[in-house]
């Protein structure tokens, strides 16, 4: 009987073992990882003039990765993403410009605890839903954050924002320069630290969890998980990166408006996501540094209509690209693997 339970078992180990194999090699760093993280130190020397607007590519592919954790993973479509990113951009405008709490790396932190503390009150209700419905409920969320902070203009300052916040130096030494070399570097350290955590988070048995609820939520309540709590644990996660993006965005520029709460800054870092790819990590960066690059592209070819541009890529990279740019890379790669073989 024993060796019977034993060759039952020895299946079972293997199996479990297998799946633990494979988790540690998705866990490494693959050599071509480091590229994006090559490309952006790059940008800092090749393009010294130009890293104000590199400080803001980098803000948006923080805010498109924390969407991807959500979106490419778990299957949460939102529509409503801008009101954590504006939660964090809030918290540190109104830290600086009506309690002079001007320290910048202690502003990351209260908005990204802020943002998650919205998130979590929020996910733990809109996350019953799925579908269309959850898709109104976030963006009106978005909306409603956005209208209170218009009628306390008093202290948000409305539609005029708060414009001229002043921040202490980076850890009271480095000064911010004209050029924005300080906040390049500022921005692209915050980004690896939490590009870490998304990674580590993705590739463990709860990111795994995560896209068999995003493959068959159904299945996944079948086997006795914990669906809803874990959406709303991930949702909480992503709420506090987005308002870290936000943090940054205030922090970086040195103003804030009330346009962060804008469904239009929902829809577009969603746009970025899709031509990136969704569910990639490296998808988050590909997609908000195209995106980036051709609105400063096209806005300066024409002031009016530059949003022609970006609408003809999105229909392409839809109808061409349904996995985003980097799926079609990956599989224009394929085919040239599969070719060389004899």
């Amino acid at each position: 009987m024993a060796a019977n339970d034993s060759a039952v078992a020895s299946p079972d180990r293997q199996a479990r073992e297998r799946a633990g194999e494979y988790l540690l090699r998705r866990h490494r760093f693959r050599p071509t990882e480091a590229l994006p993280w090559l490309i952006a130190i790059a940008a800092y020397f090749v393009f010294p003039d130009r890293m104000t607007f590199g400080s803001q590519v980098l803000v948006m592919v923080l805010f498109a990765l924390s969407l991807d954790l959500i979106l490419g993973y778990a299957g949460i479509v939102t529509l409503g993403h801008a009101a954590f990113f504006g939660i964090g951009a809030y918290t540190v405008g109104l830290g600086a410009a009506r309690l002079g709490w001007t320290e910048p790396i202690s502003g990351l932190f209260a908005a990204a605890i802020l943002s998650g503390l919205v998130g979590l009150a929020s996910g733990w209700f809109l996350l019953r839903y799925r579908g269309l419905t959850l898709l109104m409920l976030t963006l009106a969320t978005a909306i409603m954050l956005m209208e209170a902070g218009n009628l306390r203009s008093d202290i948000s300052g409305g539609y005029d924002g708060l414009p001229g916040l002043q921040f202490k130096p980076l850890l009271g030494v480095f000064q911010y320069d004209l050029y924005g070399r300080a906040n390049y570097i500022y921005a692209l350290i915050v980004l690896a630290v939490c590009f870490y955590f998304v990674r580590r988070i993705v590739y463990s048995p709860f990111g795994q969890a995560l896209t068999g609820i995003r493959e068959n939520v159904r299945r996944m309540h079948a086997i006795g998980s914990p669906v809803h709590r874990r959406l709303v644990t991930v949702y909480t996660i992503a709420a506090a990166i987005a308002g870290v993006a936000g943090a940054l965005f205030t922090q970086t520029n040195a103003y804030v408006t009330l346009t962060v709460f804008d469904f239009e800054n929902s829809a577009k870092v969603m746009v970025m996501l899709i031509l990136g790819g969704t569910g990639r990590l490296y998808g988050a960066f590909l997609g908000a540094a195209l995106y980036m690059i051709l609105e400063d592209y096209f806005s300066k070819m024409s002031p009016t209509f530059w949003q022609f541009g970006i609408g003809l890529l999105l229909v392409l990279a839809v109808l061409f690209a349904r996995r985003g740019v980097l799926g079609l890379i990956e599989d224009v790669g394929q085919t040239f693997a599969r070719r060389k073989k004899p």
